[in-house]
């Protein structure tokens, strides 16, 4: 049951992403090409262990990486014993999806969109039920550090992974 005494009071800082640098994690997926070598090219999805598996060089430790970390990481693997110049590129096909519950008409779990903010992530759970709260919601997020929650206005971002929650009000 979700307890409203968990919630961190903190600084706007931590509710915004700090950078547009993205940091992978399971349930995203990813297109990875090696110039000149269709076989190892292709997509690959994150597992919830946090890696992918590629030909030659096995399992990659992807989470909490940028895809700049991971194309070096692979292209250093590739270089140690299988090709001489390797020439990998790593972009983002699809985000993990986020997750809302609480006070919406469909609580559930959607495609993470592209710049979405808490106002358009209750739009496509069908909006906002009778009993909602419309303005308590609150999130959960990963960090470094751990699961954190924080309450949120309607135009802050949601970022993938996310699981909103948007309370019920008590007349």
């Amino acid at each position: 049951m979700w307890q409203q005494n968990t919630i961190v009071q903190s600084d706007r800082a931590n509710i915004t992403p700090a950078s547009s640098v993205y940091r992978i994690d399971a349930g995203d997926r990813l297109r990875i090409r090696v110039f000149g070598e269709p076989s190892l090219s292709g997509q690959y999805s994150v597992d919830a262990a946090g890696t992918i598996s590629m030909p030659l060089i096995s399992a990659v430790r992807v989470r909490g990486r940028t895809t700049a970390e991971i194309q070096t990481e692979i292209t250093r693997k590739l270089r140690a014993g299988y090709l001489r110049h390797p020439s990998v590129a790593v972009e983002m096909l699809t985000f993990r999806p986020f997750y809302i519950l609480g006070e919406v008409q469909r609580a559930g779990k959607y495609p993470y969109v592209t710049g979405m903010n808490v106002q358009t992530a209750i739009a496509i759970a069908g909006g906002y039920s009778a009993r909602a709260h419309k303005s308590k919601v609150v999130v959960t997020r990963q960090s470094a550090n751990g699961p954190s929650r924080f309450k949120l206005d309607r135009t802050d971002p949601v970022l993938p992974g996310d699981t909103i929650y948007v309370t019920e009000r008590f007349f």
